[in-house]
């Protein structure tokens, strides 16, 4: 792999070169994250806008998800594998320091939505389970604004990133980095940037997720179905909050499992970044962990579509009808 490879998460430059030993597995990887991304989520997106009976607010911040994350296999992964071939940052000039920019920015600004949007969901799940009878809590005509309200946060919170990062072009070769207290001033520091981005969107939002999946298993637990008239009526209803509850839960652990282990990793490093813990990822048998969290952190925008197509029948339906649809024209 060339030497001068670098990539940026959450603001943290990494040399890849230091830990990847295989350009040809890397590619595949990411090769197979841009179709199985690209394809799913387009595919989640024109199922919602064609089927009535799915504009659903659920759904509508499930799509939310979904064209957050198409972020990776258009842009992310494209100048990725460029740098990877290339050696270097592949565009120069203006438009090679606006890409760089977006490049650092742009994937951070879909995890923050993905991050709210998984707390939306969440929050439209308790109310429609604990308090049934109550109006819901996010109500159809709501739902657009705090979707809108999802991605001004994201552009808000991640803002840092597109103002600290620069092209930096070197005889020999061009890199996009971090540039932060060049940007912000000498006294500046961006491990507190970067501790504040993990509290705020990672630690804090999956605790309150936590809560609200806690007390809508519960709920559901103490419901019983009684022999009336109405039990029938009564079992279908909470087979259907089953079932999304498990189509919930199971993107909730996906995201967890993906991003927690980079997450960690990000914070640990950040508090100490002279620790034993950077010695340790320094000895020959964990050098390619980080590129391995950060790999595992980008799987997430393939594996969301799939976790639909697998728990939601209403999605497997639309999604056969989609392509007999097409394989009709």
């Amino acid at each position: 792999m060339p030497e001068n490879l670098n990539t940026t998460v959450n603001g943290t430059r990494l040399p890849l070169s230091n830990y990847v030993s295989s350009s040809s597995l890397t590619t595949f990887g990411y090769c197979l994250i841009f179709v199985v991304s690209l394809a799913g989520n387009t595919f989640i997106g024109i199922i919602v806008y064609k089927t009535k009976a799915m504009r659903k607010t659920i759904n509508f911040l499930i799509v939310n998800m979904a064209m957050s994350d198409l972020v990776i296999p258009i842009f992310f992964v494209p100048l990725f594998l460029a740098q990877l071939y290339h050696g270097s940052w592949p565009i120069g000039g203006v438009l090679g320091m606006v890409m760089c920019k977006l490049y650092a920015f742009l994937p951070n600004v879909s995890i923050a939505v993905s991050i709210q949007s998984l707390l939306l969901i969440a929050v439209d799940r308790f109310g429609a389970v604990v308090f049934p009878f109550r109006s819901p809590f996010i109500r159809s005509k709501l739902c657009p604004y705090l979707i809108l309200t999802t991605w001004i946060a994201a552009i808000v919170l991640t803002s840092p990133n597109l103002i600290g990062f620069d092209l930096v072009e070197c005889p020999a070769r061009r890199a996009c980095e971090l540039r932060w207290k060049k940007a912000f001033g000498e006294t500046s520091n961006n491990r507190i940037y970067l501790i504040a981005f993990l509290l705020l969107l990672f630690c804090i939002p999956f605790s309150l997720i936590i809560i609200l999946y806690t007390s809508i298993f519960v709920k559901l637990k103490s419901q019983k179905c009684v022999g009336e008239p109405s039990s029938n009526a009564n079992q279908q209803r909470l087979k259907r909050h089953w079932d999304v509850l498990k189509m919930s839960i199971a993107i909730v652990l996906g995201f967890a499992v993906c991003w927690v282990p980079l997450t960690t990793h990000y914070f640990i490093s950040s508090s100490e970044p002279h620790s034993q813990y950077a010695e340790t990822l320094s000895c020959s048998v964990l050098r390619s962990w980080p590129v391995i969290v950060i790999f595992m952190a980008h799987t997430n925008c393939a594996i969301n579509p799939c976790i639909c197509f697998t728990f939601s029948g209403n999605y497997r339906r639309g999604l056969w009808s989609l392509l007999s649809e097409w394989a009709n024209i």
